[in-house]
């Protein structure tokens, strides 16, 4: 196994206080590694990163179209979302209009990660529901699914026709055959596969143009980008920032995906110890090392180097990203 590549260097007084280690892998459209850091066939989760090839079937099959759905609806089946109220609302009147409820749900409720939306549950003496659970988009495009194919309630189940189909579509897109899988914190099966698997399915996203099933996830994301986290969120701030010339998705325990449509590249990371942060930076990187944002740009810079300050706001440390990251190519 090639050892993980420094990712960043936390720094505090002066001294070096803390190290993040990763593996990134770019692929092209023809599926070949263009460039790589650490280990490129180190077997990784995708966890949400991989919610566009889960999504995919729900185009390909005909449930989108057979259901009307919008470009706003596509960027929720891919969204690992805030739960604040642009997001449960669609999920609502999504689910009304497949005459389901959130019942239907096989996700489990969650606390919105949103202030607002939080706060007016506790105003009304209200609990969080499913459709506040992060993966409530991806969930109502599997109920689609599952209506569109005629298939029982039960979609989460691994020999279930939506998540068969989930697999057909995930081992085509990663050009590999899954050797297993896990339960992601949403209860879908989440597929394994390597870290160049994961890129060259990123990249085979930018394989289609017109309306062709990825081409309209990748420019939903693009379009929607509040739809697919939230305020404050890094993949809503760095899409803002690529300015619709990427589609960014993070994944729990460090994984973090971006597909790149002018150059036909994608782009898939793993920190090696499952910080959100050193993706976050690492992502922010490969987008300025590719042209695609300003090393100026807020969104980067605050993902890069900081500053961290304490609850005073008093600047305690800085990130010191790998320069050789983000170097122009």
């Amino acid at each position: 196994m090639t050892q993980p590549e420094k990712l960043v260097d936390i720094w505090r007084g002066g001294h070096l206080e803390s190290q993040h280690f990763g593996h990134v892998v770019v692929c092209d459209a023809s599926g070949e590694v263009r460039e790589a850091w650490g280990d490129p066939d180190l077997e990784v989760f995708p966890r949400s990163s991989c919610k566009m090839l889960q999504a995919l079937p729900l185009i390909e099959s005909g449930a989108a179209k057979a259901f009307g759905l919008k470009s706003e609806h596509l960027a929720l089946a891919c969204a690992s979302h805030q739960g604040a109220s642009i997001h449960t609302d669609r999920v609502t009147k999504w689910l009304a209009h497949l005459q389901l409820d959130d019942t239907a749900f096989r996700c489990g409720a969650q606390e919105p990660s949103d202030k607002d939306a939080r706060d007016e549950l506790i105003r009304n003496g209200q609990s969080p529901c499913q459709m506040h659970n992060n993966c409530s988009g991806k969930h109502s495009g599997f109920l689609t699914l599952a209506r569109h194919l005629g298939a029982g309630p039960e979609y989460l189940e691994i020999d279930h026709p939506v998540q068969l189909a989930v697999r057909q579509s995930f081992e085509e897109m990663t050009g590999m055959a899954s050797p297993g899988y896990g339960i992601d914190g949403c209860s879908a099966p989440n597929f394994l596969t390597t870290l160049t698997g994961l890129a060259r399915a990123m990249a085979k996203m930018t394989g289609s143009s017109g309306n062709g099933a990825r081409a309209q996830l990748v420019n939903a994301m693009m379009k929607h980008p509040d739809l697919v986290a939230g305020e404050g969120r890094a993949c809503t701030e760095l899409m803002r920032a690529a300015n619709h010339r990427a589609a960014i998705k993070t994944g729990a325990e460090g994984v973090f995906v971006a597909v790149l449509p002018d150059q036909r590249l994608g782009i898939a990371i793993k920190a090696a110890d499952g910080t959100t942060r050193a993706a976050e930076a690492a992502v922010a990187a490969m987008l300025i090392r590719y042209g695609i944002v300003d090393r100026e740009n807020p969104a980067a810079k605050r993902r890069l180097s900081g500053p961290i300050t304490n609850w005073r706001g008093i600047e305690t440390g800085e990130m010191r990203t790998n320069p050789h990251l983000m170097a122009s190519i």
